[in-house]
């Protein structure tokens, strides 16, 4: 027994030296950690958690800058309309972003969101202003003459009233005037959405769908954001593939426009007898629409050239469509390019080599069926960023664009405090232009 004894005591006596030792350490030697989050597991933990930290606050508006505009679109088309107050439905249209996001803020689900909607101002990083801004402006009635001023309208709605009146009831508010509205988030998807008072909102994140009708000092690629139209046709359902897509090339849309448009024009003249090859004037219907369904889904691939201004919905309904784009466009700005390759689903072309007889039909027939499939797979990857009623799509996405330009609000909301008021001879850093330069060919 006594051998024993004697052999346990050392063991014990070096466990508890062990003991004693690893505890001084931790206690005196370590970093004081009073925030467990600090630690490099729970900072990794943190970046997966599904719980959103840019907190966003929805303003109440008026009832007639949401709801209203709704209403005063249906009854301007047609006065005698009987709209109910508690379901008043948004028009399906291109520019239906500022529909989706004013409903994903309302709702009560929104786990996997970048954002959390907050009730309190005070507890905000961003400021939502959910005016229909792109539907106010088609709203007007195409010939106000014809309507009734008598009627239950009331008068003719004036898109150009309705911006001045939301920008007078904004100045108003104290969180505007607290930072000069650069926390404060518009959307103006339409080219021409917002333009009257453009101005006065440009400190603000501009959600748009292109720069075309904007300068160098009301919007750019820093501080706002890129969407894609909605999509006007139905989504390809199929697997990848060459089968069934008997036309080289297809296209639908109105021939004539304006600006760098005009490109469509020196396009038909070139393709319209070429052979696999469909290209089709038309305009925005309901038949229209079902032919474009029927030729984007029959095609390998859909060609995209500007409209008005350098984008159009047309590309976005060639994504879902699996229709390879080909883009004539040169001053084209794209939506989530931080997480889309272009050059992987899309191929790009500059106006003046696309119009040139017989050069957009030869190069495309060069491609091969194995190209072609992995630029299918890759549009069917990519396919969901463009899904506005995908839980996991484009409102999820813009979302995430928004918050990541919150680190540049907090600097400018700083600099704003601190700089002596100058006049500029060209923008400065806090207000940097989009790239201007032309698309160069992809072969």
């Amino acid at each position: 027994m006594g051998r024993k004894s004697s052999c346990v005591k050392p063991t014990l006596v070096t466990i508890l030296t062990f003991v004693a030792l690893y505890a001084f350490f931790n206690t005196f030697l370590t970093p004081i950690n009073p925030n467990p989050l600090d630690s490099p597991f729970s900072i990794l933990s943190s970046y997966n958690s599904p719980n959103p930290s840019v907190k966003v606050y929805l303003y109440d508006l008026p009832r007639k800058f949401t709801y209203g505009v709704v209403e005063s679109y249906l009854k301007a088309r047609d006065p005698s309309v009987s709209i109910p107050v508690n379901d008043v439905k948004y028009p399906g249209n291109q520019h239906s972003a500022e529909w989706w996001l004013f409903s994903d803020l309302i709702k009560e689900d929104r786990y996997g969101s970048s954002v959390v909607r907050v009730l309190d101002p005070e507890d905000a990083d961003l400021f939502y202003v959910p005016f229909f801004s792109s539907l106010s402006l088609v709203a007007n009635p195409i010939r106000p003459a014809a309507v009734n001023v008598n009627s239950d309208i009331g008068s003719v709605y004036s898109d150009e009233e309705m911006q001045q009146g939301l920008v007078e009831w904004l100045e108003e508010q104290v969180y505007w005037k607290r930072n000069n509205g650069w926390d404060h988030v518009f959307i103006c998807q339409d080219p021409n959405a917002l333009y009257k008072v453009i101005d006065r909102i440009k400190n603000g994140i501009l959600l748009v769908s292109d720069f075309g009708r904007l300068t160098s000092d009301q919007a750019s690629l820093v501080k706002d954001v890129i969407l894609p139209y909605s999509h006007r046709i139905n989504s390809f359902k199929g697997e990848i593939g060459v089968e069934g897509r008997n036309s080289l090339l297809f296209f639908m849309g109105n021939r004539y426009r304006k600006e760098g448009g005009k490109v469509r024009d020196l396009l038909f003249q070139v393709l319209e007898n070429q052979e696999d090859v469909i290209i089709k004037h038309g305009t925005q219907s309901r038949e229209s629409r079902r032919m474009a369904t029927q030729g984007m889904h029959s095609s390998k691939f859909c060609l995209h050239p500007a409209g008005d201004t350098p984008s159009a919905c047309r590309l976005f309904d060639a994504i879902v469509s699996l229709c390879i784009p080909v883009i004539v466009s040169d001053q084209i700005e794209l939506p989530f390019e931080d997480a889309i390759d272009y050059k992987k689903i899309a191929i790009f072309v500059d106006s003046d080599t696309a119009v040139k007889p017989g050069h957009l039909t030869k190069m495309l027939r060069k491609i091969s069926t194995e190209k072609i499939l992995q630029y299918q797979q890759e549009l069917k990857e990519v396919k969901r960023y463009f899904e506005y009623d995908d839980p996991n799509g484009t409102v999820n996405e813009i979302w995430r664009q928004v918050t990541l330009k919150l680190p540049l609000v907090k600097l400018m909301i700083n600099r704003d405090k601190r700089l002596v008021r100058r006049e500029l001879i060209e923008p400065d850093c806090s207000c940097l232009c989009s790239n201007k330069t032309r698309a160069r060919p992809t072969f």
